[in-house]
């Protein structure tokens, strides 16, 4: 007797017509629109038929009705009878019918064909007098099963989720009846706290880490690309990592985007391991929120000696709106380095040693490896706290300042291999953020008041600032008002290093709209590579974190030693769930489509794809980037914040596709092979391509055609 039969329906797709060696087989849980797209990885042909077969299970015996909903034709057959006949050309149409079934398995097939445009299948049943639904998964198996069987398989998920529930909740006794040994582990247990906090925050991301993703922004495609490029060449060729496939024949191109190298990194034993590249991004997306979170509960903790004020101060900094909102951007979610850069500037300011200095370089290069904008952002942060501890210079100036020089050109010796390509770029381009620039992408006061949690969603709508998202939690608020109103953000020295950082965070957030910003622009390079000014933002999150740990402590010197445990616990839970902004809005992804492991592996090879979509919709061209990823050979396209001049007239040139001019320019650019993507043009192009004499067709997988170029 099987207990865990099959789930789904057998299904084989077809290329035109339905007969002789599907194209692609497999077991689908339903016969549906999303079956289909994902079967054909989203690019499915313009006519392609489908056949899903198996077993529905009638678990009563009874009159149930049936509706097929298609475009173009589908046929419903149950028991070797078509019951349904919606077939044909046509627009979306839904036939129903009505029958009485037996109660027990009973075969079942449907036949969908699509000849163009837009396409949708959809089936769904009832039992007489309930309202239409889709099938339940338990009752599709693609071999025939017992009823039996089936309900013994039923009962045994069943058992198996309330074993998971109850497992969970005995996870909780324990922890709170060896919660002695939690506390003697407090490290530990802070760190596996965030862990589950980052899931729930990102939730429904563990889901399904290997497929959910953010590709509805382009740039989740394009920041995957940069983690598995970077971890593909660095450890082949680290001196030309810049030198990125896309945009060919220019170099440096890496520089168009953030470098992200310590996310890369992190992604390379993962990609080793043979994980797929949207598997690796969303591992190091959430190990972002976990460190950043724990490193601030390190550092607060270290300062106050109290761990619930760690633990608030870390769940406001790691879970914050604006990382939050920018779920896309991995860069956005590494802030991990920045309280222990602040931490290593105390040291510092406390032990003048040139081993602090160096401490202090260590933690500024990682946060500036991770983001070129953090890079700006870290570097005014420690600006603005040593601007706050200059008083105490006054005990050993020289040591200090020769401290601070020591770690000064550590970061300088070791970051210069990874500016050059941008100031190459710079000064070879034009690549510059101007004032403009600065002006347009600038935070405001409703920025501050911008947030994506649902508990804020009744007032915070009203405020919404797109990308400019930076409220830091009403909790942080009150406990960095507690701190001010009862002096702990001036008297602890620490405290008011952060103050400053905050400050300075929300003035600069403002960019060309603060009086004295050009004058900064002018004597200070690298805000020339600073569009967005609203992240400067992120520091007021920082000082509003570090500020809160400092209201919790003073805070506790206020309540009675007995009602300090619960009301500690409530603190750590609105600190850790009030930026709640799961679930989150996640698209699928299932695989790069296999046609593009059949690019040859050669300097030689130089690919384009086409549609070239020009400037005003560059963002297309991010899916060929990670499409790029199966092969990592030279590719015309690319996306990014800047385009270089080369990509302007490619895509002036390659706008009549397929005419003799965007051939011209593909064999003047040394193009080897190209893909089409066919449901993008005419329906007589293949035709035309394939009539080409310097033109050989080597592949095809879905809509897409692999021509090599002779």
């Amino acid at each position: 007797m099987t207990f865990a039969p099959a789930r789904g329906l057998q299904a084989e797709y077809f290329n035109g017509e339905p007969g002789g060696r599907p194209a692609l087989t497999g077991i689908d849980a339903d016969a549906s629109t999303e079956a289909v797209q994902r079967r054909w990885l989203a690019t499915p042909p313009t006519h392609f038929s489908v056949r899903w077969f198996g077993f529905l299970t009638i678990d009563q015996a009874g009159r149930y009705t049936f509706s097929v909903s298609s475009d173009d034709g589908a046929l419903f057959s149950i028991d070797g009878s078509i019951v349904i006949d919606n077939g044909g050309r046509h627009g979306l149409q839904t036939q129903n019918t009505t029958l009485a079934l037996s109660r027990g398995p009973h075969s079942i097939v449907i036949d969908f064909q699509q000849w163009g445009g837009r396409f949708a299948m959809e089936w769904q049943m009832a039992r007489e007098g309930e309202p239409l639904a889709s099938p339940p998964r338990w009752s599709l198996t693609p071999q025939k099963v017992g009823s039996r069987s089936l309900q013994a398989a039923r009962i045994i998920e069943l058992l198996r989720n309330l074993l998971a529930w109850l497992a969970a909740a005995l996870a909780v006794v324990l922890a709170w009846q060896r919660r002695d040994r939690i506390v003697a582990r407090p490290r530990l247990a802070s760190l596996a706290l965030f862990i589950v906090l980052a899931l729930m925050h990102t939730w429904p991301l563990a889901s399904d880490p290997a497929h959910l993703t953010r590709h509805d922004n382009r740039d989740a495609m394009l920041n995957e690309w940069i983690v598995g490029w970077v971890a593909h060449e660095l450890p082949r060729a680290p001196l030309h990592v810049f030198d990125a496939n896309v945009f060919y024949p220019e170099r440096d191109t890496l520089a168009y985007s953030e470098p992200m190298i310590v996310q890369s990194v992190m992604a390379m034993p993962l990609l080793w391991a043979g994980a797929s590249i949207v598997l690796a991004y969303n591992l190091v997306l959430i190990a972002g929120f976990v460190l950043s979170a724990w490193a601030m509960t390190l550092v607060v903790q270290r300062w106050t000696q109290d761990w619930t004020a760690g633990l608030v101060a870390g769940a406001i900094f790691g879970f914050n709106a604006h990382s939050l909102s920018r779920i896309p951007h991995l860069q956005a979610q590494h802030l991990e380095f920045l309280p222990l850069a602040l931490y290593a500037l105390d040291r510092v300011f406390e032990t003048p040693t040139t081993r602090n200095g160096l401490k202090l370089a260590a933690w500024f290069v990682l946060e500036s490896l991770t983001s070129i904008y953090l890079l700006v952002i870290t570097a005014f942060a420690l600006i603005a706290s040593s601007i706050a501890r200059l008083p105490e210079l006054r005990r050993r100036p020289l040591f200090t300042f020769r401290a601070l020089a020591v770690g000064a050109a550590a970061s300088v010796v070791v970051l210069a291999p990874f500016l050059l390509p941008y100031w190459h770029v710079s000064r070879d381009l034009g690549l510059v953020r101007t004032l403009e620039d600065a002006a347009g992408f600038a935070a405001s006061g409703s920025s501050y008041l911008s947030t994506p949690a649902r508990v804020h969603a009744w007032w915070s709508s009203r405020f919404s600032e797109g990308g400019n998202v930076l409220f830091p939690g009403a909790l942080g608020l009150l406990l960095t008002a507690t701190a001010i109103v009862r002096g702990d953000a001036f008297r602890d020295r620490r405290a008011r290093m952060c103050v400053a950082v905050g400050i300075a965070g929300v003035a600069l957030s403002f960019g060309a709209n603060l009086p004295g910003y050009s004058v900064l622009y002018a004597l200070m390079p690298l805000l020339h590579g600073i569009r967005a000014t609203a992240r400067f933002g992120v520091l007021a999150i920082c000082a509003v974190a570090v500020l809160s740990g400092f209201g919790v402590v003073a805070l506790r010197r206020s309540v009675p030693t007995r009602l300090w445990a619960p009301m500690a616990t409530i603190l750590v839970l609105v600190a850790s769930f009030e930026s709640l902004a799961a679930p989150l809005g996640l698209t699928r992804f299932e695989a790069v489509p296999p046609i593009y492991a059949g690019v040859p592996n050669s300097s030689s090879t130089v690919v384009a794809e086409v549609p070239f979509y020009n400037s005003r919709n560059a963002q297309f061209h991010a899916l060929y980037m990670l499409y790029s990823t199966s092969h990592w050979q030279s590719l015309i396209n690319g996306y990014s914040g800047f385009q270089p001049p080369s990509f302007y007239e490619n895509a002036q040139a390659l706008d009549g596709f397929p005419d003799e001019r965007s051939f011209a320019r593909l064999h003047a650019l040394g193009v080897t092979h190209l893909f089409v993507h066919s449901e993008m043009f005419p329906d007589d192009t293949l035709n035309t391509l394939d009539a080409r004499q310097d033109l050989q067709r080597t592949g095809a997988f879905g809509s897409i055609v692999l021509y090599r170029l002779k």
